[in-house]
């Protein structure tokens, strides 16, 4: 395992303390809301309120300058010492309605979704913006009490949720995931095209961890199901969260079981609908035939990590959760 490439994966670079002490402070919202000095980072359907100049940033504003919105999240502090804004500013999410989201800035062009802008923000944006993405997307889900189907109220500065009925607590989810490289004795990487994309969309395979299983044993079992191959070997690399709505993917390598023929491929017919092996130049050379996985994304790095290079080709976004 390496966390050098983890901290090259655009959305786990982070420069924030999330200061998880904090939240429990009894209304710290609305001390932060009095505290001229704290930044706030408002989102509107999913997107983040950009600076209309380049380079991408996210434009992050005084307590002042923004309406009540649907709910608020603490985020923490800033650590990032060359951020407009000085280390330890205390920093907030602020959910928006369409009408106040259009009051504050009309130009919908700097409204912008995570995806495009993931690989030019900086460390402490990216980090901030996957934050809240993850967090918002959380509370969209978990609106009732999963036990008495009660409405749940926000606590903890936007970190949790009480029932009022039964009392039951509930806290933020993620959903763990696992996407690998195989390789075949010639040292050949396996692709996959799924069924929701377009028929030259190609990609590592992935799939969800299930309870009571390990990340290894989730990489053999779900490779064998997408694939029809027996993998061996399974190597960590590192991981990223993939806030699409909720997920984290755990990157791994893993090579073809002794005895396992390469050319017995078998998608699964229903989330893979072909499989193709390539080796470096093969890959090398596909750049006008097939599109590879966007550059936000873990299955982009991990494929420029075994190809020894970046990729001068494919798209900046990615379908999917891959």
């Amino acid at each position: 395992m390496s966390f050098a490439f983890t901290s090259r994966l655009p959305l786990s670079r982070h420069a924030v303390d999330r200061d998880g002490e904090a939240r429990a402070t009894p209304g710290l919202l609305n001390t932060l809301q009095t505290d001229a000095g704290t930044r706030l980072l408002v989102l509107w359907r999913g997107s983040a309120l950009m600076e209309a100049a380049a380079p991408a940033r996210l434009r992050l504003l005084a307590p002042d300058r923004v309406p009540a919105g649907e709910f608020r999240l603490y985020l923490g502090r800033s650590l990032a010492e060359d951020a407009p804004e000085p280390v330890g500013t205390p920093l907030v999410a602020a959910v928006l309605t369409d009408e106040e989201a259009l009051a504050l800035e009309p130009d919908e062009s700097l409204w912008v979704s995570l995806r495009p802008v993931a690989t030019t923000l900086s460390d402490r944006d990216a980090g901030l913006f996957t934050e809240t993405l993850g967090v918002v997307n959380w509370h969209d889900s978990h609106a009732h009490c999963p036990r008495c189907g009660t409405a749940t109220l926000i606590e903890n500065a936007g970190w949790t949720r009480r029932c009022p009925d039964c009392g039951g607590q509930v806290f933020p989810r993620t959903d763990p995931a696992v996407i690998v490289l195989i390789t075949d004795a010639d040292d050949r990487i396996l692709l996959g095209s799924n069924a929701l994309w377009e028929g030259n969309r190609y990609s590592l395979l992935a799939g969800f961890v299930e309870p009571g299983e390990s990340l290894e044993a989730a990489v053999i079992r779900e490779m064998f199901e997408e694939s029809g191959l027996r993998v061996a070997d399974p190597v960590y690399l590192g991981s990223q969260p993939w806030p699409f709505p909720a997920s984290i993917m755990f990157g791994f390598t893993a090579r073809l079981a002794d005895g396992q023929a390469p050319a017995a491929l078998l998608p699964d017919g229903e989330e893979i609908l072909d499989l193709r092996w390539f080796s470096r130049d093969e890959l090398r050379a596909s750049g006008d035939v097939i599109i590879l996985p966007g550059r936000s994304s873990i299955a982009r790095a991990i494929i420029e990590h075994w190809l020894g290079e970046p990729l001068d080709f494919g798209p900046d976004k990615v379908h999917g959760w891959r």
